[in-house]
């Protein structure tokens, strides 16, 4: 699996299946109206000149991302990074550049998929923020405990209400997304002899085309598996060319010499299945494309502003 769909995963289920991962915002107090003063109560003008004091204007936050008009404050992305690589995850990135890409394109999809829930209706009130806030930091062990994960993590008690927020509105919105993948699927099973080059491959199709039998010779070739494939979907293959023929081939049938990256493919189908059900790995896989694709079609109508250099 990519390192981004890993990692997406990896954000997704820590802030929701690990109740050590959550914190309390603080609310802002509204002050007591005053009463106002009466007419009597005003100072009679003298004609003296009162300046008024300067209010400098609020600092703007520094943006790294914006997404349909939401924020990724340079702070959110940079403490991101942090948890990122703490976590082990920029090992797998050739460049610096690489990894702030990943990082840059989870947050982005998460905001897409908390978005879509809030469209769709769900989304995370401050009263269920703060009971869920209390048992993260009943688990954790106490106030004193959770203050110093969240200060190892580079959250502040606002920073991870946000992103519990977030994270929860889109594992919703997930959740619907995969909630609609069929969990049967038309299928094939077929075993393959795979070689190395065209002239030994040749040499074996043409002993099948006299009649020998397919398994005995790919037994030949792979003796630990007789170069079973299994049973898989469309799509599940990671050779195209081998896939669009399995489909297309009778039971009983083999294909022509296929060659690929891996070498000089002869794929027999053993039987087919028009519905038959997803072993996990399959569905797992289907699963993970249908996200893709929802989040693909949900970048392109989005408007989405990256102001970090280079990304």
């Amino acid at each position: 699996m990519p390192v981004g769909r890993r990692y997406l995963i990896l954000i997704l289920w820590l802030l929701l299946f690990s109740l050590t991962f959550a914190a309390c915002g603080s609310r802002d107090q509204t002050p007591s109206p005053q009463p106002l003063a009466s007419a009597t109560d005003q100072p009679v003008p003298t004609g003296t000149v009162t300046s008024t004091p300067f209010q400098p204007s609020p600092t703007p936050v520094p943006l790294a991302a914006t997404v349909n008009g939401e924020a990724i404050t340079v702070e959110e992305f940079q403490a991101e990074m942090a948890r990122f690589q703490a976590a082990g995850q920029g090992e797998a990135t050739a460049s610096e550049i690489e990894a702030q890409g990943k990082v840059m394109d989870d947050l982005v999809n998460q905001i897409l998929l908390a978005q879509a829930a809030r469209e769709n209706g769900f989304g995370m009130g401050e009263a269920e923020l703060d009971e869920r806030t209390g048992q993260l930091i009943e688990k954790s062990g106490g106030e004193a405990n959770f203050s110093n994960w969240l200060a190892e993590q580079s959250y502040s008690e606002e920073s991870f209400r946000k992103a519990l927020a977030t994270s929860v509105e889109a594992a919703s919105m997930r959740d619907q997304i995969l909630s609609k993948v069929p969990e049967t699927a038309e299928q094939a099973h077929a075993r393959q002899i795979l070689l190395y080059n065209s002239d030994q491959a040749q040499e074996v199709w043409v002993q099948l085309e006299a009649g020998n039998d397919f398994a005995t010779l790919a037994a030949t070739y792979n003796p630990t598996t007789v170069g079973d494939l299994g049973w898989f979907p469309r799509g599940y293959l990671a050779v195209p060319g081998l896939e669009e023929v399995a489909f297309s081939l009778e039971p009983g049938e083999f294909s022509d010499i296929i060659e690929s990256d891996f070498g000089y493919h002869i794929l027999q189908v053993i039987e087919r299945d028009p519905d038959r059900p997803l072993e996990p790995d399959a569905l797992l896989m289907i699963k993970e494309k249908a996200l893709s694709d929802w989040l693909e079609m949900k970048r392109s109508e989005s408007d989405i502003l990256i102001m970090v250099p280079d990304l």
